[in-house]
């Protein structure tokens, strides 16, 4: 079974030829931003591309940056502004002349990494994105969740858990409320907490390699980073209570994550012990579009469409 997984991004469109676990074919090309006529025909474009060059059609997943609204059959909540309030599936489907699948690409990571990466064989995995923003996934036997509402996952537009005195009322969030967890555990927000308490600008590579370089300062930035990411991650658990938990996006680079934030989240989590395993991804950057073409699961025909 060929299966083609598509990652529209705001800069690039990737797409992937999977058979079983194994790569067939994979292509990039820039995403034409602002126009989207020009990003449907960039789509249509890659597959019939790739599928002449394999001599072979298959299915169609794509990763998203925002979701379908279950309300409307709109784009919505995507930072690709240009995608949002337009009929994105409908548009792509009459195109292609085929059912198609469409996830958030956080929920396409954790697809991916459930599916034949650091999640494989888990009952259930949570998916995180720690990158410009904060997104997740959350797959359960292998499938995955989406909720009435379209944003099962979308823990980084809840609040801080256990705020201390001098986080609250915590950074102006772009939702329009205060003290997300986005303002505190992406890239932006660990800069802007390290300029807080240092007056120093820097970014979170920067600030990583000054760390590991022993810079005192540093050091202390990331600190109080693994504790904001131990209780907002504990507060997952408290609800998922999932198997395996895979880190994603840029700051899932940050090394020390893995051995401090379980090290610290047992305080938090409402049990005598905690046995969720925190991982980095198998397949990094390429989870996306791996999971998008994993939204077809081996031996399910392409005659229905889910969302």
């Amino acid at each position: 079974m060929l299966r083609l997984g598509i990652d529209l991004g705001g800069t690039k469109t990737e797409i992937i030829a999977l058979e079983g676990s194994v790569v067939r074919a994979r292509r990039r090309a820039r995403t034409p931003a602002h126009d989207y006529a020009a990003t449907l025909r960039n789509i249509v474009d890659l597959v019939r591309g790739l599928e002449a060059e394999l001599g072979q059609t298959g299915t169609v997943g794509i990763a998203m940056p925002g979701t379908l609204s279950p309300a409307t059959g709109l784009v919505k909540n995507a930072n690709s502004t240009w995608l949002n309030g337009q009929p994105l599936d409908r548009d792509l489907q009459a195109l292609l002349q085929r059912p198609l699948r469409f996830a958030n690409d956080a929920d396409c990571f954790a697809l991916s990494e459930a599916s034949d990466g650091a999640g494989a064989g888990a009952t259930g995995v949570f998916g995180v994105i720690l990158g410009t923003g904060v997104g997740g996934g959350i797959v359960i036997h292998g499938r995955l969740l989406a909720g009435p509402n379209g944003i099962a996952g979308e823990w980084g537009h809840n609040p801080l858990p256990w705020p201390e005195a001098h986080e609250l009322p915590g950074p102006t969030c772009y939702c329009g409320q205060r003290g997300c967890i986005e303002t505190w555990l992406s890239g932006p927000g660990l800069a802007r907490d390290h300029e807080k308490q240092t007056g120093e600008r820097r970014d979170a590579r920067t600030i990583n390699r000054a760390a590991a370089a022993g810079d005192d300062q540093a050091m202390e930035t990331l600190r109080r980073y693994a504790v904001r990411l131990a209780r907002a991650l504990a507060g997952i658990i408290n609800v998922l209570d999932p198997e395996t938990i895979v880190l994603g996006g840029g700051l899932s680079q940050l090394g020390h994550l893995y051995e401090a934030v379980p090290r610290l989240w047992g305080r938090y989590v409402f049990s005598d012990r905690v046995d969720t395993r925190l991982l980095p991804p198998c397949h990094g950057d390429s989870s996306g579009v791996r999971g998008a073409a994993w939204l077809w699961p081996d031996g399910e025909a392409a005659g229905t469409m889910r969302y």
